[in-house]
C-alpha cells in the first residue's frame, strides 16, 4: 500500500516537474539559448521543487518530512547523474533532428528517467 501511495504521489508531482522543467526548456531555447544550458535551467527548476515536495508529502515518514541537507547531498548526485544524462540525450536529439524535436523529445526523455528515478529516491535519498 505504501509503495503505491508514493508512486502515486511521485506521478502527481513529477508531472509537475516535468511541465516546470519543459516549459522552461522551451522558454529559454526559444529565447536563443542554446539546448545543453537551457535543459540545466529547466531541470534545475523542476528539481527544486520536486525535492521539497517529495520529501514533505511522497516519501515522508511518520516522524515527518524527509528533508535536510545530508538528503539533499544524496539528491544531488543522483540528480547530477540523471542530468548528464537526460542532457546528453536532450542534445543529440536536437543536434541530430533540431529544436523542434529535441522540445518533443525532452518529455520522453525525462519520463523514462523518472521510473529510475522514483526507486533510487526511495532508496538512496529518502531512506
Amino acid at each position: 500500500m505504501l509503495l503505491l501511495r508514493q508512486g502515486s504521489q511521485y506521478l502527481a508531482f513529477g508531472l509537475l516537474q516535468l511541465l516546470v522543467d519543459w516549459a522552461m526548456f522551451v522558454a529559454a531555447t526559444a529565447l536563443g539559448l542554446d539546448a545543453v544550458p537551457a535543459n540545466l535551467l529547466g531541470r534545475t527548476s523542476g528539481a527544486m521543487i520536486g525535492f521539497w515536495l517529495n520529501g514533505r508529502y511522497t516519501f515522508a515518514g511518520e516522524e515527518g518530512a524527509r528533508l535536510g541537507w545530508q538528503r539533499f547531498r544524496r539528491f544531488g548526485v543522483l540528480w547530477i547523474a540523471m542530468t548528464i544524462t537526460s542532457t546528453v540525450l536532450v542534445h543529440e536529439v536536437e543536434r541530430q533532428l533540431g529544436l523542434h524535436s529535441a522540445w518533443l523529445a525532452k518529455p520522453l526523455v525525462e519520463g523514462g528517467l523518472a521510473m529510475a528515478t522514483f526507486f533510487l529516491l526511495r532508496r538512496l535519498v529518502y531512506r
